[in-house]
């Protein structure tokens, strides 16, 4: 049943996150042009309208290798992208509970969770396309983070508890607002520190926060490695290495718990 639950979570993960990638270009789109693309999905460059086969997540963009079947433009990378992400993070949030011995709160928790990790995967594929965090959608997930917080500790609730979530917020959240402030925008957006409140807040540990922290550099000084090495201006946008490292970070926080203790 458990092999189940991931392959039904990895087919459920691709379907949002096309639906998600889907709705930010629709919105970026209705930002810019002051007009909507209208119900249906439409190739960005010739507006046809597409049919069901081409909507396929992963599978489509495959067989057309990443192309419009009509006018042959490229799709990008942004589409599969977004998909087969949304698709494993989803699928490594189903290795933290067991479908045969998880108890009702544990499958509120993994709810409210996998509902942050939704909005936050919005987030990371907007910032990822435009460079720019959502307002709407940060709102949306700092709520879904007090929730998971609430959840989490309902029963267990206590003042060190609070300020271990205060600390937490104040390395991820902290950190990035100074970057911000220092650099004046160059280093990091202002809605990152933003995000590292919101990823702080669910996480709720310093120590959680601190790894987050460190795989979040590290897997943007990799990626951006190769643009700095050839000296290439284009820009690459630091919310989804969030994202990526607050979903590896709570995939693995009970082994990182137990190496600690």
């Amino acid at each position: 049943m458990q092999i189940g639950l991931l392959v039904l979570m990895f087919i459920l993960g691709a379907c949002i996150g096309s639906f998600l990638c889907c709705q930010a270009r629709r919105l970026h789109y209705r930002e810019s042009h002051k007009k909507s693309l209208g119900p249906r999905s439409v190739c960005m460059n010739c507006k046809k309208q597409l049919k069901w086969y081409e909507n396929l997540p992963i599978v489509s963009w495959v067989i057309q290798g990443g192309k419009c079947r009509k006018c042959k433009a490229k799709i990008g990378l942004a589409e599969i992208l977004s998909e087969l992400a949304t698709a494993i993070a989803l699928t490594m949030l189903c290795t933290t509970i067991s479908i045969e011995t998880a108890s009702t709160l544990e499958w509120i928790i993994f709810g409210t969770t996998l509902a942050l990790i939704i909005s936050l995967a919005f987030l990371a594929i907007y910032d990822g396309i435009y460079g720019e965090l959502p307002n709407f959608a940060l709102v949306i997930s700092l709520v879904l983070a007090v929730a998971v917080f609430v959840v989490k500790n309902w029963s267990i609730w206590s003042w060190p508890i609070f300020l271990d979530t205060l600390f937490a917020i104040s390395i991820l959240g902290g950190i990035y607002l100074f970057l911000y402030l220092v650099s004046k925008g160059k280093w990091v957006g202002d809605g990152d520190w933003l995000l590292g409140v919101i990823i702080a807040t669910a996480l709720g540990k310093p120590w959680l926060a601190l790894i987050t922290l460190f795989i979040s550099n590290i897997t943007a000084c990799f990626v951006m490695y190769p643009f700095v090495k050839s000296k290439s201006k284009k820009q690459i946008y630091f919310g989804p290495f969030l994202v990526i490292a607050y979903t590896i970070t709570l995939t693995f926080s009970s082994f990182l718990e137990s190496m600690i203790i």
